[in-house]
């Protein structure tokens, strides 16, 4: 069962949408909420391999249809709202998941049927402050009383694939905050519990991809209207004291999943691979300059795109100028998005080439009516998805992208060697631990924490 954990020192990456932040807020983005009770009926220790190739399933799904397949049954949300529920009732739950379902609610779309936090008194002010008629300290009983169609994940990364696999089990449909789980082994175990055809999907919270701006830049890459995409870089550089990394969980490979890399740029470097497609390898460097953490407080790395693009990845939190940043140069144009928590049309630039006419640049520039990127424009698309029985972006193949990208810049920065993409599966000890046992990186086993376990500790 996992361990409880204390709502008041939990929080999450990400902040409250969907007006996007303008300055600094380094108490929300590295963990979650609160978790909850859970009896699960995975097996840990079980590891399904992959079904296909992952490296060759494309990294964008299809434009979503209007309707469902004339050949799948109706949808079963058909004429009624979709019963949703919460785990976790911290930060994120409050400042984003929340806020996104009323707001569906009012057009119709959904109901808030019910909330859970191993913390009675949190999850009852949840509900009596946003009107959920049902709160719980136990998960399964809610998944068995309630029966959500949806159930938003807002705790930490440790309880995520338990919980999913609970909720997918249950029948729901899943939103999971990032980082999705800490493991690729535990991510295929998740998928392998998704429904084949229709559902139910468990897809990952990357607000980034979402809104006009990552729409319309997306739409010309693939068009091909800006050339051939060659160099790229991508920033995720924040500040992050001493006074941050004194709570118990952050900075340590079981608790947070990871450094920066896993917590903190895992947003822009999702949205990269979403504008550019698939990376073929990677070369990448982690340290632990300022701070005394298990993970790594700065990585950077070297990555090749399928498409022969070039890019590089800094992730810091030791950078008092703190910045989010994606540029894309392509044959015809650069593309650059600027922002720190969140990115509306004024935060994207696109630089014609000399030679390119200035009113196709001038339609180039014409991003359209500004939709932020926030949970609210993701939910939306969720939302349809499920009503048109589709697989959702951000899940399966889709969701699992970038944290193979991570996964393979840990490896590679910890062995020092080059690391191709679907080079880690079953039997790579980074396929199980993002550390991957490298000395100076894993855990330190200590004797009393063996002793708990049951090992031996050498002389």
């Amino acid at each position: 069962m996992p361990t409880a954990r204390n709502a008041s020192t939990a929080d999450n990456a990400t902040t409250p949408e969907p007006t996007p932040p303008q300055t600094p807020n380094p108490s929300s983005d590295s963990g979650c909420s609160s978790n909850s009770n859970l009896n699960p009926d995975s097996d840990r220790s079980s590891n399904p391999t992959p079904d296909s190739d992952r490296s060759s399933n494309p990294r964008r799904y299809p434009e979503r249809s209007s309707n469902p397949r004339p050949d799948r049954p109706a949808s079963p949300f058909a004429g009624r709202r979709i019963r949703a529920a919460l785990i976790g009732t911290g930060a994120i739950a409050r400042g984003s998941h929340l806020p996104a379902l009323a707001r569906l609610a009012e057009e119709g779309e959904t109901e808030i049927v019910a909330a859970v936090d191993i913390d009675a008194d949190s999850v009852k002010r949840l509900c009596a402050e946003g009107g959920i008629p049902h709160p719980y300290t136990d998960l399964r009983r809610m998944l068995d009383e309630q029966r959500p169609d949806l159930v938003s994940i807002c705790t930490p990364p440790t309880l995520h694939r338990e919980q999913t696999v609970a909720a997918l089990r249950a029948g729901a449909w899943v939103w999971c905050e990032k980082p999705p789980v800490p493991t690729l082994a535990d991510f295929d175990a998740v998928e392998a519990e998704e429904g084949t055809d229709g559902g139910p999907y468990a897809a990952i919270v990357f607000q980034h991809r979402f809104g006009s701006g990552a729409r319309h830049v997306g739409r010309l890459l693939a068009e091909r209207a800006l050339g051939r995409p060659l160099v790229a870089h991508c920033q995720t550089t924040w500040y992050r004291d001493a006074a941050y990394y004194a709570v118990p969980w952050r900075g340590r490979w079981q608790t947070e999943g990871g450094g920066p890399a896993m917590g903190h740029g895992i947003h822009q470097m999702d949205l990269l691979l979403d504008l550019l497609g698939p990376w073929s390898e990677v070369r990448a460097m982690a340290g632990r300059l300022v701070h005394d953490l298990e993970t790594e407080d700065v990585s950077t790395a070297l990555v090749r795109f399928e498409n022969g693009a070039l890019a590089t990845i800094v992730n810091s939190v030791l950078s008092p100028d703190e910045v989010s940043r994606i540029r894309i140069d392509c044959e015809r144009a650069t593309v650059e998005l600027t922002h720190l928590y969140g990115h509306s049309n004024d935060n994207w630039r696109i630089t014609a080439a000399p030679d390119v006419p200035e009113e196709e640049a001038a339609r180039w520039r014409d991003f359209g009516a500004d939709v932020p990127s926030s949970h609210l424009e993701q939910l939306r698309e969720l939302v349809a998805s499920m009503r048109a029985g589709e697989r959702p972006r951000s899940s399966g193949a889709d969701g699992r992208t970038s944290l193979e990208l991570i996964t393979a810049l840990y490896k590679s920065a910890f062995t020092d060697t080059t690391v191709l993409a679907g080079d880690i599966g079953p039997g790579d000890p980074y396929y199980t631990a993002l550390h991957g046992g490298a000395p100076g990186w894993a855990p330190r086993v200590t004797e009393a924490s063996a002793a708990a376990r049951g090992e031996e500790v050498s002389a």
